[in-house]
C-alpha cells in the first residue's frame, strides 16, 4: 500500500535523510569538497578491473600506486565539481551548507587543492604504474568535470546515461595497471558499470527531484516523473543483471564460482526494481534500491576478487568435471 509516500516525496528529502550517517560525521571543509564517500566504490571497481586480468595479483608497490593515484584523481574531480557547481549548490537547500557556498573554504584554496591532487595523481601513476593507467585516470577526471558536470547535467535528462562513462573508467585503469593494456574483460566491467549507473543514480534522483526542479536541472524524474523513471530503472536493472552474467567468461578462472555467488545479488536487485515499479513514488523503495545498488556493485567487485583465489580455480575444475560427467552420462559416486 502506498499511502503518504507521494506527499513525502513531493516535500523532498535531504541527502542526510537518504544516508543518515552524514548527520553524524562532519568532515573538515578541505576533505568535504573531495567527496570522499564516492571514492571507495571507484577504487573497488578499479580492483575489479585488476582481478579480471592475467596480471592479477599485482605487486604491492604497483597496487598501492594505482589505488593511491586513483583516489587522488577522484578527489581532484570532486573538488572541481564543487567549484563548478558552487553557485548552484548555494541555491539548493540540501547543498547550501557545503564548504564552498557556505564560505568555509575559499574557491582559491579549493582550486589549488584540485590542481595539487591532479599533479600528484599523475606523478604517482606515471612513476609507479604506467602511462596508460595515468592517462585513463585523467580521462575519467575530465569526463566527470567537463562531459557530465559542465555539459550534460544541465542540458539533458539522459545526462547520467552518457556521463556515466566517468564512473566506468576505473575498471579500465585497473586493467591497464595490471597488464599495460585493456582487454575485453576490462571493457566488460566498463560496460557493466555504465549500465548500472542510471538505475543507481535515478533511484537517488527520485528522492531529490524537488531540489533538482528548483534549480532547473533536467534529471529524468523531474522531466518525466516517477512512473517513467521507474520503468527506465527497470530496463537498466535487467540489462545490468543480464550483462553481469558474462563475468563467468570474462574471468580468466573462477567463473563458475562467480556465477553461483552472483545469483542472490541479481535476484535481490530485480526484486527491488520490481517493487519500485509497482509503487514509483514510494520513498522507502527508492531509498532501498539506491542503497542496495551501492552494495551490489561492491559485491560484484568482491566476487571478482574472490573468484581469483586458488580455491576458486580448484572449485571450477571440480565443477566442470562434474558437469562433463553428467553430460556424458557417467555415474556419480
Amino acid at each position: 500500500m502506498v499511502s503518504s509516500t507521494p506527499e513525502i516525496l513531493r516535500a523532498g528529502l535531504t541527502r542526510e535523510q537518504v544516508v543518515p550517517s552524514r548527520k553524524r560525521i562532519k568532515l573538515p571543509a578541505w576533505l568535504e569538497v573531495t567527496k570522499p564517500r564516492l571514492i571507495p566504490l571507484l577504487l573497488a571497481t578499479t580492483l575489479g578491473g585488476m582481478a579480471l586480468s592475467e596480471g592479477w595479483p599485482l605487486p604491492s608497490p604497483r597496487l598501492v600506486c594505482t589505488l593511491g593515484g586513483g583516489a587522488l584523481a577522484a578527489a581532484a574531480a570532486g573538488v572541481l565539481n564543487c567549484l563548478w557547481e558552487q553557485d548552484l549548490d548555494g541555491r539548493m537547500q540540501r547543498t547550501s551548507g557545503r564548504a564552498l557556498p557556505s564560505g568555509r573554504l575559499s574557491p582559491t584554496a579549493a582550486f589549488i587543492g584540485a590542481i595539487s591532487c591532479t599533479l600528484a595523481a599523475a606523478a604517482l601513476m606515471v612513476s609507479g604504474v604506467n602511462c596508460l593507467a595515468a592517462g585513463l585516470s585523467l580521462l575519467g577526471l575530465c569526463s566527470y568535470v567537463l562531459l557530465y558536470t559542465a555539459f550534460l547535467k544541465p542540458r539533458t535528462p539522459q545526462n547520467i546515461v552518457i556521463g556515466g562513462v566517468a564512473g566506468a573508467i576505473p575498471p579500465l585503469v585497473g586493467a591497464a595497471a595490471a597488464t599495460g593494456h585493456v582487454g575485453l574483460s576490462g571493457w566488460w566491467l566498463f560496460a557493466l558499470v555504465m549500465l548500472w549507473t542510471p538505475a543507481h543514480f535515478w533511484a537517488l534522483a527520485l528522492l531529490l527531484r524537488d531540489d533538482y526542479r528548483a534549480v532547473g536541472i533536467p534529471m529524468l524524474p523531474v522531466v518525466k516523473g516517477p512512473s517513467v523513471t521507474a520503468k527506465a530503472i527497470s530496463r537498466y536493472g535487467w540489462a545490468t543483471v543480464l550483462l553481469s552474467g558474462f563475468g563467468i567468461w570474462a574471468l580468466p578462472e573462477g567463473g563458475l564460482l562467480y556465477g553461483l555467488l552472483l545469483m542472490p545479488f541479481n535476484a535481490r536487485l530485480l526484486q527491488m526494481v520490481q517493487q519500485l515499479g509497482v509503487a514509483p513514488e514510494n520513498v522507502d523503495r527508492a531509498k532501498g534500491l539506491f542503497r542496495w545498488s551501492i552494495f551490489y556493485m561492491f559485491g560484484i567487485c568482491l566476487l571478482l576478487v574472490v573468484s581469483r583465489l586458488p580455491m576458486s580455480a580448484h572449485f571450477d575444475l571440480q565443477a566442470w568435471a562434474l558437469l562433463q560427467q553428467i553430460a556424458t552420462g557417467g555415474q556419480l559416486i
